[in-house]
């Protein structure tokens, strides 16, 4: 399930808090956005097309929750990164942020773990 950037900022109000309705979703991500209502609750709508979240009818409105797991999403979000920029290869995508500069002592400190916990499993 493909989920655009502006959808997964409602996601992450959901994942946040919820069940939440539409308005309470605005109010959570449109200072930061500048969206209006009008474009969280097509947001709304497309998520539920999706099945990435569910609605359920609560007097006059609706109450969403999240019916795809952030670390579902995230598992998808990041096995497409590596598989469309590096072939499907994490090794070269740990080299291109080394190659920049941008692990820290401390990230690779905790890849090195990692690598050690890996290799520690039966």
């Amino acid at each position: 399930m493909q989920i655009s950037d502006a959808e997964s900022v409602v996601m992450q109000a959901l994942w946040r808090s919820s069940p939440l309705a539409a308005e309470d979703v605005f109010a959570a991500v449109a200072a930061g956005q500048g969206w209006q209502e009008p474009t969280v609750k097509t947001l709304l709508n497309r998520l539920l097309k999706k099945g990435a979240i569910s609605a359920e009818r609560d007097g006059r409105r609706f109450l969403y929750s999240p019916v795809l797991s952030r670390e579902q999403w995230l598992a998808q979000e990041s096995q497409g990164l590596v598989d469309r920029l590096f072939g499907g290869r994490v090794a070269p995508m740990v080299a291109q942020f080394t190659e920049r500069g941008r692990l820290s002592k401390k990230d690779l400190a905790e890849l090195r773990q990692l690598l050690e916990d890996i290799e520690d499993e039966p």
